[in-house]
């Protein structure tokens, strides 16, 4: 039995995490006047590099023996974690921030693109890792107070099922509170990237991709030490509500400071 307080957190939080990219999106499209392609691409590179290349990368590693072996040593298992999201993610982005440039090379004289991108990436994370999923448990949570999840995974092995009524118990007001600091952590760390990337290729930085895959695996880092079970959820957590404040300051600053006007020039090249 999930708790009517419990429901009514998850569905705040979820709607929270849901309106965020929206809301960000039309307040700042006309005062950066990013084009919604722009958008359109970081929602694209963010479902296939995550969704499919990474999977796809977790499945042959999981898939071979000698790997797995290697992971369960717990630094291998962290180094990995980090590393695997940092170099889908970024070599996405990466490459989707190089074809824009080609396709419009006037495009670098706007840090506003990243922005716009970044919103696309980060949303489309925000949409198809948090909400979608806690769609699915507040869907559970509703069939279970019924008594008719049973009903509906009668093909679904008991020991799966008791885990699924675990879950459910360890729902609370505490977990929609963590799920908004996580989502919107990881949806501000996306629209950092998304800045930081753009700029580094304005100024013709070279090891701009190998410097972001460095910098989103460090970020991952917290999230990979506690799926290894070393630090505990809320220490990680509180990492990243730290960091994620950072970011939005720096970001403040970052377009207070006119990067992010659409007629602010490009910086001289190196």
């Amino acid at each position: 039995m999930v708790s009517v307080s419990t429901l009514a957190s998850l569905t705040i939080a979820t709607l929270l995490i849901a309106a965020l990219p929206v809301v960000l999106y039309r307040r700042l499209r006309p005062r950066f006047l990013f084009e919604r392609r722009e958008v359109i691409l970081g929602i694209a590179v963010f479902a296939f590099f995550s969704m499919i290349v990474e999977r796809a990368l977790h499945g042959f590693v999981l898939g071979n023996a000698t790997l797995v072996g290697w992971l369960a040593n717990p630094a291998v298992f962290v180094a990995y974690g980090a590393l695997a999201a940092g170099v889908c993610e970024e070599v996405g982005r990466f490459l989707a921030m190089k074809w824009l440039i080609r396709r419009e090379p006037s495009t670098l004289h706007r840090a506003g693109t990243s922005l716009g991108y970044g919103i696309g990436h980060g949303g489309a994370e925000a949409w198809l890792v948090g909400v979608f999923v806690q769609v699915q448990w507040i869907v559970y949570a509703l069939l279970a107070n019924r008594n008719q999840l049973d009903e509906h995974f009668t093909s679904v092995p008991p020991d799966a099922l008791l885990r699924l009524h675990m879950v459910l118990g360890t729902l609370s007001p505490q977990y929609a509170v963590l799920f908004v600091v996580e989502r919107a952590a990881a949806f501000v760390f996306q629209l950092g990237f998304s800045v930081l990337m753009w700029q580094l290729l304005r100024e013709r930085f070279r090891p701009a991709l190998p410097f972001l895959i460095v910098t989103h695996a460090l970020i991952g880092l917290p999230a990979a030490l506690f799926q290894a079970r070393v630090i505990p959820l809320l220490a990680a957590d509180a990492v990243y509500l730290v960091l994620a404040l950072f970011v939005v300051r720096a970001l403040i600053r970052y377009f207070r400071a006119g990067a992010g006007r659409p007629d602010a020039t490009s910086p001289s090249k190196h």
